[in-house]
């Protein structure tokens, strides 16, 4: 791909993402890099690219809160003066599915460093990946049935019962957009296998993760957790993560919400997942090799995440998603939307892989 660098890859969020115009206000929003999650050099990158294409640049620390993240009075009053806000922060995405200030063209990143804005995680064309998404909504929303496999033994079936009004997805802008809109759990049933627990990137609590020794099994009917099997300690442990955020949050301990997989390519993390696991949570869940479902909660996205790796998704007989490959020429309409973005048809062709699993210890 070519003119792959961090402020195009910014350039890419603004103008096509955001659709920003030269002498409008910007606003970001970012959380200081000593929370580590966002890097020290995101806010440079972009406020760079924002001058480049002639806009107004004004820039907020907004902080991090784990447990009750809120619109302040002090970024209402400053979401006042833009006419774009983009966060590089936390709250941006814990808020995804509130309802923002009208009138605002509000965009999340989920690019966090200099390095994915320089990849083809933000450099693909945003537009590309609407259309894709589009197209991906459309096959759920005509499908009678969707079986979803693994190499670890994953085995669900259902059909979806799509809801395409704007309450079926978030509230906000998504750079890039990396995952369709998710699709209600209410219909599905069968077993996930799971290598490990984390939270969803709603709110943040200690003990935010718990590994398997082997893989533990989750059964899922119509949208209900019944329990888990595996080895008795890894069982255990998977009961005690969900009675004790279910008891902090006093929420639906076995409601599963819904659940999407990543669509693209491009989304590396080239990082150690058990280092930050957070991060990973909030990064890593638009490649395609991660099948994600929400649950313990009965909201989107809930608190507690499944992450199926390299998952198989075969709607009505066609695999789509190939073991971790999304096969997006296999789309109505896939080819035509690849053949109008060679950059997005590249990244295709030579896919990021990295998801940030390494070996244990």
């Amino acid at each position: 791909m070519q003119n792959m660098s961090p402020e195009n890859g910014a350039i890419n969020l603004l103008r096509n993402c955001a659709d920003a115009r030269p002498g409008e206000r910007l606003l970001i929003a970012y959380e200081a890099p000593e929370y580590g999650y966002f890097d020290a050099a995101s806010v440079g990158v972009v406020t760079r690219a924002a001058q480049s294409i002639g806009l107004k640049v004004d820039t907020l620390d907004v902080g991090f809160d784990p447990d009750t993240p809120q619109l302040s009075p002090a970024l209402r009053e400053r979401f006042n003066t833009a006419d774009i806000v983009v966060f590089l922060a936390r709250l941006g995405d814990q808020l995804r599915f509130s309802e923002m200030p009208a009138g605002k063209r509000v965009v999340v990143s989920f690019a966090l460093s200099e390095h994915q804005f320089g990849s083809g995680f933000a450099n693909g064309h945003h537009a590309a990946f609407l259309a894709l998404k589009d197209a991906v909504n459309r096959v759920f929303h005509g499908a009678g049935r969707v079986r979803i496999t693994c190499p670890r033994g994953t085995e669900i079936t259902g059909r979806p019962q799509m809801n395409m009004t704007s309450a079926g997805d978030t509230s906000v802008r998504r750079f890039p957009m990396s995952v369709f809109t998710p699709v209600p759990a209410h219909s599905f049933s069968g077993r996930v296998a799971l290598g490990f627990l984390t939270g969803t990137g709603s709110r943040y609590y200690d003990g935010y993760s718990t590994e398997f020794d082997a893989p533990v099994f989750a059964r899922l009917d119509q949208g209900r957790l019944t329990g888990f099997e595996g080895q008795a300690r890894d069982v255990a442990r998977a009961n005690a993560q969900y009675d004790r955020v279910a008891a902090r949050f006093g929420i639906d301990r076995d409601f599963v919400h819904s659940w999407h997989a990543g669509i693209h390519p491009g989304c590396g993390f080239p990082w150690d997942m058990r280092r930050n696991w957070e991060r990973w949570g909030g990064a890593a869940f638009g490649n395609p090799r991660i099948l994600h479902f929400h649950t313990c909660g009965a909201y989107a996205p809930g608190e507690i995440s499944w992450n199926v790796i390299d998952p198989t998704i075969e709607v009505d007989g066609l695999i789509l998603w190939d073991r971790g490959a999304f096969m997006a020429r296999r789309l109505p309409g896939g080819p035509e939307i690849l053949a109008q973005y060679p950059c997005a048809e590249a990244l295709f062709q030579q896919p990021d892989t990295d998801i940030g699993l390494r070996e244990a210890g």
